[in-house]
């Protein structure tokens, strides 16, 4: 669970060199809301273009967590600030370890307030 957590906190700390140490070259993460970034470079990019047009992460909270062999699997609460605009989401993280870095990893967001249902659809 290292790995994830590490790459997690990279993104907390606005920092890519500790987020791009986490993972493989050859490296494929996907986002919740579909871009996928294939390789080390492209997420650097990516990286670049997010903080350098002022986005922030201002909180990602792991919530829970657990690891299968090469599988790790984690649930987070995310808040973050995107041209001037605060958003917060819940999501989960499902990423494959390949020689003790992240190799794929695969983001996914709910889309509505989480809420306990009474028996009757409203």
């Amino acid at each position: 669970m290292d790995q994830l957590e590490a790459y997690i906190d990279g993104w907390r700390r606005h920092d890519s060199a500790a987020v791009l140490e986490t993972l493989t070259d050859d490296c494929v993460v996907i986002e919740c809301y579909g871009p996928v970034y294939r390789g080390k470079p492209r997420v650097e990019q990516w990286m670049d273009a997010w903080f350098g047009a002022g986005g922030t992460v201002d909180a990602w909270e792991i919530t829970s967590r657990a690891a299968a062999g090469d599988v790790l699997v984690a649930e987070w609460h995310f808040e973050c600030t995107w041209k001037g605009e605060p958003g917060a989401f819940d999501g989960a993280t499902v990423a494959r370890v390949d020689q003790g870095r992240i190799a794929y990893l695969r983001e996914y967001a709910t889309t509505a307030p989480l809420y306990d249902w009474t028996g009757v659809w409203t």
